[in-house]
C-alpha cells in the first residue's frame, strides 16, 4: 500500500527492506556514480554474504545512524588518527584531507571489527553474525525507536543534527558497551553517517540510513558496491537497471531517496 504520495521506486524499495529484500541504490551522476546492494543488518545471513561478494563484488560495510555511532562510542577514523598521541604522531599525515577525494569532501569510515564470537572474522558464517550484531547493537541503543517512520516526522523546526536529547544518557552510562561484544581490527567496516545526514552529505551511507529511517527500520544497513570485472571499474547505472529488472529487484537512485526523506522530515 502506498504512504504519503511518496514515488513508486521509493516505495517498493521500503517493501523491499521490510520484507528482508535486496535493494539496489544509485548514488549520483555527479558523485561516485555506483551502484550498492543495500540490505538491513537485521536480515544478512551467510548466504547472503556470499552473494553480495560475488554479485556485488566491492567492499561489505555496516552504515550506521550518527546517534547510534555516537553512543557506540564510534567516532570517524580520520578523527581517530587525527588525535593521536605524540607515539604515534605521524600517523595524522595520513588522514584525508581536504581535495583528496573527488566524490565528496571526506568518507564515512569508523572502525573495522569483528564481533568476539568469531574464528577469523572473514568467512561467510563469521561476517553475518558479526553485521547481525552490529544491527542489534544499533537497535539496542536507540531503544528499539525508529527516529524516523512514514507515519510521523520531526516537529516542524526542529533541528536535523541528530544530538543527545536532555535526559538521556551520556555514552559512559549506558548499560550497553560495544568493546563487550566486538574487537578491532577486523573485517567488517562500519561507516558513520553524517551527523545532519542528506543535509550534510549524500553518500550511499547516508542514503541508505535515510531508506531505513522512512521504512522504520533499524538505521544499519549493508552496503556494498556493484563492480564490473570486465572494465576494472564500477558497474554502469544501465547495467545496474538491467540487473535490478532481470532480478526483479527495486532500483531507486538518490534522488528520488533525498526528495521523500526532505518531504517527510523537512523543519
Amino acid at each position: 500500500m502506498r504512504t504519503m504520495n511518496i514515488p513508486t521506486s521509493v516505495q517498493r524499495g521500503i517493501e523491499s527492506i521490510q520484507r528482508g529484500e535486496l535493494v539496489l541504490l544509485y548514488d549520483a551522476e555527479d558523485r561516485e556514480g555506483e551502484t550498492d546492494f543495500v540490505l538491513p543488518a537485521s536480515f544478512v545471513t551467510p548466504q547472503m554474504v556470499a552473494h553480495f561478494r560475488t554479485e556485488a563484488g566491492g567492499l561489505i560495510c555496516v552504515a550506521i545512524h550518527p546517534l547510534a555511532a555516537e553512543r557506540l562510542g564510534l567516532p570517524l577514523m580520520s578523527e581517530i588518527l587525527r588525535n593521536m598521541n605524540e607515539t604515534y604522531s605521524y600517523l595524522r599525515r595520513i588522514v584525508e584531507e581536504k581535495g583528496d577525494l573527488l566524490y565528496d569532501k571526506r568518507s564515512s569510515f569508523s572502525l573495522w571489527v569483528n564481533h568476539r564470537d568469531t574464528f577469523t572474522g572473514i568467512t561467510d558464517r563469521d561476517r553475518a553474525l558479526t553485521i547481525r550484531k552490529i544491527g542489534e547493537a544499533v537497535e539496542r541503543v536507540l531503544n528499539s525507536k525508529p527516529l524516523l517512520s512514514l507515519s510521523g516526522s520531526r516537529e516542524r523546526g526542529q533541528s536535523p543534527r541528530f544530538r543527545r536529547q536532555r535526559g538521556e544518557a551520556p555514552l559512559d552510562d549506558c548499560s550497553y558497551n560495544f568493546y563487550t561484544e566486538f574487537r578491532t581490527p577486523g573485517h567488517v567496516s562500519i561507516l558513520r553517517a553524517a551527523d545532519r545526514l542528506l543535509d550534510e552529505r549524500r553518500g550511499q551511507t547516508e542514503l541508505s540510513v535515510a531508506l531505513a529511517m522512512l521504512a522504520g527500520m533499524p538505521p544499519a544497513m549493508v552496503i556494498c558496491e556493484m563492480l564490473d570485472s570486465e572494465s576494472g571499474g564500477a558497474v554502469s547505472k544501465a547495467q545496474a537497471k538491467a540487473y535490478a529488472s532481470k532480478h526483479n529487484l527495486a532500483f531507486l537512485e538518490g534522488k528520488e531517496i533525498v526528495e521523500a526523506f526532505h518531504a517527510h522530515c523537512a523543519p
